[in-house]
This record gives structure tokens, sequence and C-alpha cells, in this order.
């Protein structure tokens, strides 16, 4: 074991400390059953569509965290096995989660629409106006369609072979763990902070990649400002994709630093500033934000290409795209804030 922990020492410390196999193993049983429990409730729904989503919801929750505890704290599993579980709730979660992102996405559009054309006599002159009704049933076809196609896609995953075997994965790990042989004599006090430090130094390294310094200039703010905003070039949107994949990356990494904060805070394995988790989740809930932002004005970049729409509906989706790529600034400059406040979030 020395090998795969070489800044760790294997000595397992006074009689009766927690190791690190079985500190793991509490936070990844519990989360299972949590899993399970969520696809009961997920099973008696029924046609409850409020019931159904929110089991729904509680099964990403728990699959995220499980799959992200097995990545941080991968070397103290039996990897060949953790792996392609791993693997399997990532496919799970993304599969689960389109439905509710269209949803979402399509309600921030909505709202966006109804606040901007609400507010155009400060400057828009009526053009915004013209456009925003068409504009928004477009927006609410695409994306509806998206939805419904989503959900039938989540309700064939469910009756697969491929998600019963994940399903029979989780009730496995609810009773036993496959750990590394190695794992239960390592003391937790030791190596759960050890392999967290290494997923903070992940993070850091790709926060201090981004432009933070830039982060928080409005986009196309004098357009918004007199009405001047016009449909994205057909260029635009890939290149502004290329500018947020580092940001959804720092995102997924705050993400399994949390996860693995959560595995030391519940079992008071070191001694962490108390407010360390909670600047996490802030952090986490901007990056949130930017990707809603980023997706939403993405969806109005690729409605305003639709051949043949009117000119009114193209300039009213131009003005919404410029709205919520606005939104991206202001989310970048929130985490910006949070990050460069305490050195690390």
């Amino acid at each position: 074991m020395t090998t795969r922990y070489p800044a760790v020492r294997t000595a397992t410390g006074p009689a009766g400390a927690a190791t690190a196999g079985d500190v793991l193993a509490g936070y990844l049983q519990a989360q299972a059953v949590e899993f399970l429990r969520s696809l009961r409730l997920h099973g008696e729904s029924g046609a409850d569509a409020d019931e159904a989503g929110e089991a729904a919801r509680l099964l990403r929750r728990s699959a995220r965290r499980i799959a992200g505890v097995l990545y941080v704290y991968r070397p103290l599993t039996d990897t060949d096995w953790t792996d392609q579980l791993r693997t399997e709730l990532v496919w799970l979660t993304d599969v689960l989660g389109r439905e509710h992102a269209y949803a979402a996405r399509l309600a921030r559009l909505r709202g966006a629409l109804h606040r901007l054309s609400g507010a155009e006599d400060g400057g828009a002159g009526g053009g915004l106006t013209v456009g925003a009704a068409r504009a928004g049933a477009l927006l609410e076809r695409r994306l509806t369609l998206a939805r419904t196609r989503a959900h039938s896609a989540a309700l064939q995953a469910l009756g697969t072979s491929r998600f019963h075997a994940v399903a029979d994965a989780a009730a496995l790990l609810a009773s036993e763990v496959p750990l590394d042989p190695g794992a239960r004599g390592l003391p937790a006090r030791e190596v759960l902070p050890h392999l967290a430090e290494q997923a903070q130094r992940r993070l850091a390294e790709a926060a201090e990649a981004l432009p933070l310094a830039l982060a928080g200039n409005p986009y196309n703010a004098e357009a918004l400002a007199h009405g001047l905003a016009a449909a994205p070039a057909p260029d635009g949107p890939p290149a502004e994709g290329r500018q947020d994949a580092p940001w959804h990356q720092v995102r997924r990494l705050v993400r399994l630093r949390r996860y693995a904060q959560e595995v030391l805070d519940e079992h008071e394995q070191t001694e962490v500033e108390p407010s360390l988790s909670v600047r996490l989740l802030g952090a986490g809930q901007a990056l949130d934000r930017h990707r809603d932002a980023a997706e939403a004005a993405a969806d109005a970049a690729a409605a305003a290409r639709t051949p043949r729409i009117a000119p009114a509906t193209a300039y009213a989706l131009g003005v919404l795209h410029a709205d919520q790529r606005h939104e991206v600034e202001a989310a970048r400059f929130a985490f910006g804030r949070i990050w460069l406040r305490a050195g690390t979030p």
C-alpha cells in the first residue's frame, strides 16, 4: 500500500481510531441507501409528475455524490468495480437530468423575455415587444419537444438492463463497499484529507487559469441599453461555448471538492474552517447560474438561426441571447468574488 500513498503513513494509529476504509464505506452506504429509497419513491409515484420529478432529483443527487466520492477517494476502493459503477452513475444522472434541464431553461427564457419586454420603454423602442411573443412561442415549441424526448429517453433508460445493473450495484454498495484490501488499515485522519487536498489542488489550478480579472465586464451592455442587439452571428455561439468550457470544468471540480469535504465534515476527521463548506456551496451555486445562463443563451442563439423567421422574432431572440450572456458575466463575477476573497473557496 505504500506505493499507492507515497505521501501518507500507513500506520493504523491509536487503537479505536477511525480508518479510511470504514469512514468512506459509511458515507457511500448512506448515499446508496438514499439512492434506493429515491428509486422506490420514483416507482411509487405513478402518474404524479411532481412526485416523479422530485424522486428523480433525489436519485440524481445521491448518484452524483456516489460517483464524485468514488472519483476523489478512488485509491481506497476496488477500482475495477468502482470505476465501472462511476461511469454508469454519470450516464444515469445525465439521462435523468435532461428533462429537468429543458424545463428549467424554458422557464428561465420565458422569465427573461417577460422582463425584457416589460422594461423596453427604457430604450428598446417597441421592437422587442413585437417579436417577444413569437420568440417565446418558438422557444416553447423547441424546448417542449426536447423535454418530451428527454422524458421518453429517461423512461426508456429506467426499463433497461443497464439501469437494473446500476440498481443492483447500488444495492450491493448499501451493504458492502468494495474497498482496496489495505484501505481499512489506513488512518482516516491522514488519508482522507490527503486525497481531498489533491482534489483541492486540481480545483485551484483550474480556477487560477480562468480570466477572473476580466469576469464581470458587461456583455453587449450598450446594445441592451440602446436597442441595438441583434441575432448572434452564426459563428458566435460555438466561440462562446469554447470560452465557457473552462468555467464548466471548474464547476465540476468544485462539486467534487464539496463531496470530498462532506466525507470529512460528516465524520469530523479534520479540523477544517467551518465556513469552507459554505464557500464551496456558494462557489458551486454561482457556477450553476453560469451554466444555466450559458445554455439558455445557446438556445436563444439556436432559435435565432431558424430559417424564415420574422426579423422582429430574430431581433427579440438576439436581445434575449445578449441578456443571458450578461447573466453569464454576472455569474463569473460572483464566483470570482468568492474565490479571490478567500484565496480558495
